[in-house]
């Protein structure tokens, strides 16, 4: 079998001390699984030296690896649309910049692609954060769960492999976290086929979490019931994406066909 094609990247802000591991490992792991691939880092207006590492991974990466640098923040959300696209490949991987996920570990992601998949999202073994921070992601995992009737076990584990043709699908609007259950949830409605594969996480060993501060949860919270408006009592993304998803199955089946030999009778 071929080996899929894939692009990894990386939104980044402020993770001047983890990006260049992070790059490093996801180009290791990608010459071993894939023979057309790129890394890519989305900075999202970081103020650190993360630029400085972005330039000299350009030079021991020059085909490799390449950055797109924002001198306005995109916001989060902002960062992850930006990531999608400027993907090329045929999958698309993407995790946070702060190396609380091991890139190395794209190789179980990868074992999970076939052609009954379309989405491969990782569900984290133990989650290495302060008491406080996994007690409020107990109960907004729940929460966002059930309002949205997302069938995944791991909304927030933002460690995902994903067909590229997802997004010629799907369009993404949010610039903040909630982009995470945006994500799953149109690809959801949209009919696209998920799997979960465990992935370890790891303790934040350098910077700090920009999520957690009361204005930033209070302006989520509002944002969370726009979208359960527009989702889940609306049916946007059913209504506008399903069709647009068969289209694309039926496009597909269609193309696998008129590639195979042609026999004719004696």
């Amino acid at each position: 079998m071929s080996k899929p094609s894939i692009t990894v990247f990386f939104p980044c802000y402020n993770d001047a001390g983890t990006i260049g591991v992070n790059v490093i490992r996801a180009v290791q792991t990608l010459r071993q699984v894939s023979d057309d691939y790129e890394v890519l880092i989305i900075d999202n207006g970081s103020t650190d030296d993360s630029q400085l590492i972005m330039e000299e991974l350009s030079r021991l990466y020059p085909h490799e690896f390449c950055y797109e640098h924002y001198d306005q923040a995109l916001g989060y959300g902002g960062a992850v649309r930006a990531g999608f696209a400027k993907a090329t490949m045929e999958w698309v991987c993407y995790t946070d910049g702060d190396a609380q996920y091991d890139a190395r570990e794209l190789q179980v992601l990868v074992e999970k692609i076939s052609d009954d998949v379309d989405f491969i999202n990782g569900w984290k073994i133990k989650r290495r954060d302060p008491w406080y921070r996994i007690a409020i992601g107990i109960l907004y995992q729940y929460f966002i769960k059930l309002i949205f009737g997302l069938k995944i076990k791991d909304v927030d584990c933002d460690f995902r492999l994903m067909r590229r043709e997802i997004f010629d699908v799907v369009q993404l609007e949010s610039n903040t976290g909630t982009i995470t259950f945006e994500l799953v949830k149109k690809a959801q409605d949209a009919g696209y086929r998920f799997v979960e594969v465990p992935v370890h996480h790891f303790y934040r060993q350098y910077g700090e979490s920009q999520f957690f501060n009361f204005s930033r949860v209070g302006r989520t919270l509002l944002a969370v019931f726009s979208w359960w408006w527009r989702l889940v009592v609306k049916q946007e993304a059913v209504k506008e994406y399903q069709p647009k998803r068969e289209a694309q199955v039926a496009g597909r089946r269609s193309q696998v066909a008129s590639s195979k030999p042609q026999t004719t009778a004696d």
